[in-house]
C-alpha cells in the first residue's frame, strides 16, 4: 500500500500501519452482500436502521445524508460513503425536508429486483446501496473506526475512487456470470481503500488515528505480530520509544483505549478465533495469545464472555 503526500505525518510510520491495516482487515474478515440500484424521485426520505455496515455510492442527484449522532453530508455524483460501524442514519432529497421516512428493509423486501424505483416526479436520485459484514464485529479495532467516511468526487487524496465505483456501479446495474465474486472483490477494495483515505486524510479519534502515528503505530504492530509476548505498559512504551506515562496517555487519546485494555481485548477476541478450531488444545491457544497456562487463559476469558473456553468452544460446534 502506498502513502500519498511526503509532509504527511503517516511517512516515519509506513511500513508499520499499512502492514497492521493488512493485518487487522484480515482478522476482521471482511465478507460482502450484495448491492442495490436505487432510483428515488421526487422528495423522499429514506431510513436505513442497521445494523449493517453500508456503502452508498452516489451515481446522480445531490442526496443528504443524516446519522443519528449529527453528522451530516451533502452528496454529489461520484462520492463514495462508507459506514463502518452499520450506525443508523438516514438519506433524503433534501436537507430541510421533514417528515416521516421509508425503511430501507421495507423498500428492499419489497422489490426482488437489482434496481429499485422509488417515489414519483423529478428530480431523479440514483445510488447503488451495498452492505458488507466482518465475520469478527467486536475486534477492538472495528471500535475504533469512524461512524462515517465521505470520499468526495475528485479528492486529490482519492485517484483511485472513480475506477472503482464506476467498475462498482457497472457490476451493480449489468449483473452476468460470476457477478457475486466480482462484487465481493470490488467491495473488498473499495471499503479498504475507504479506511485508507481516513487514515490518510483526518484527525479523528479513533484506532485509525492511532496509525497516523509513528510511535503507537509501531507499538500497535508489534503488539498484533505477537500477541503471545508478555506485554506490558511499559514493554509497549520501549517498543514506542516513549516514556511509560506519555506512552500510556498519548495511546489512550489516540485509540480511545488504554494500551492494556487494547491488549486484553485484542488478546480474547484471538482467542475466541483459536478456539473456533478443533485442532488447537486450549493450553495451545492459551500459549498463543500470551498466557502461561489453561487455568489463567480460562480466568481471563470467564471474565470476557461470561464463559470458559472448553464451553465457548461445544458452543460454537454446535452452532
Amino acid at each position: 500500500m502506498s502513502v500519498h503526500g511526503s509532509s504527511s505525518p503517516v511517512q516515519d510510520g509506513r511500513d508499520f500501519h499499512t502492514d497492521l491495516l493488512s493485518q487487522v482487515l484480515r482478522e476482521l474478515r471482511l465478507d460482502s452482500a450484495s448491492f442495490r440500484s436505487l432510483s428515488m424521485r421526487g422528495e423522499w426520505r429514506l431510513r436505513f436502521d442497521g445494523p449493517l455496515r453500508g456503502v452508498h455510492i452516489v451515481v446522480s442527484g445531490h442526496p443528504h445524508l443524516a446519522l443519528d449522532d449529527g453528522t451530516t453530508r451533502s452528496l454529489g455524483p461520484g462520492d463514495l460513503v462508507v459506514l463502518p460501524r452499520a450506525d443508523a442514519h438516514t438519506m433524503s432529497s433534501s436537507a430541510d425536508l421533514r417528515g416521516p421516512s421509508y425503511s430501507s428493509r421495507k423498500l428492499a423486501d419489497s422489490s426482488p429486483y437489482v434496481e429499485t424505483v422509488f417515489g414519483t416526479g423529478a428530480p431523479e436520485t440514483k445510488i447503488i446501496c451495498g452492505v458488507f459484514f466482518f465475520a469478527d464485529e467486536d475486534h477492538p479495532a472495528v471500535v475504533g473506526f469512524p461512524p462515517c467516511i465521505h470520499v468526495p468526487a475528485g479528492a486529490d487524496q482519492a485517484p483511485w475512487l472513480a475506477g472503482l465505483t464506476q467498475a462498482v456501479v457497472a457490476e451493480a446495474t449489468e449483473r452476468g456470470p460470476g457477478s457475486d465474486v466480482v462484487m465481493a472483490r470490488l467491495s473488498d477494495a473499495l471499503v479498504t481503500r475507504a479506511l485508507r483515505y481516513h487514515l490518510e486524510t483526518t484527525d479523528d479519534p479513533g484506532w485509525l488515528h492511532g496509525l497516523r502515528d509513528p510511535a503507537i503505530s509501531r507499538a500497535l504492530a508489534a503488539l498484533h505480530r505477537d500477541l503471545s509476548h508478555p506485554w506490558t505498559v511499559a514493554g509497549l512504551a520501549r517498543v514506542a520509544g516513549l516514556s511509560r506515562t506519555a506512552f500510556a496517555a498519548r495511546f489512550t487519546a489516540l485509540v480511545g483505549q488504554s494500551p492494556m485494555e487494547y491488549v486484553f481485548g485484542t488478546r480474547m477476541r484471538r482467542a475466541e478465533t483459536l478456539l473456533r478450531n478443533d485442532h488447537l488444545t486450549v493450553a495451545a491457544v492459551a500459549s498463543q495469545v500470551g498466557y502461561g497456562s489453561e487455568s489463567a487463559l480460562s480466568a481471563a476469558f470467564v471474565r470476557y464472555c461470561g464463559t470458559t473456553p472448553g464451553a465457548y468452544r461445544k458452543l460454537s460446534s454446535s452452532r
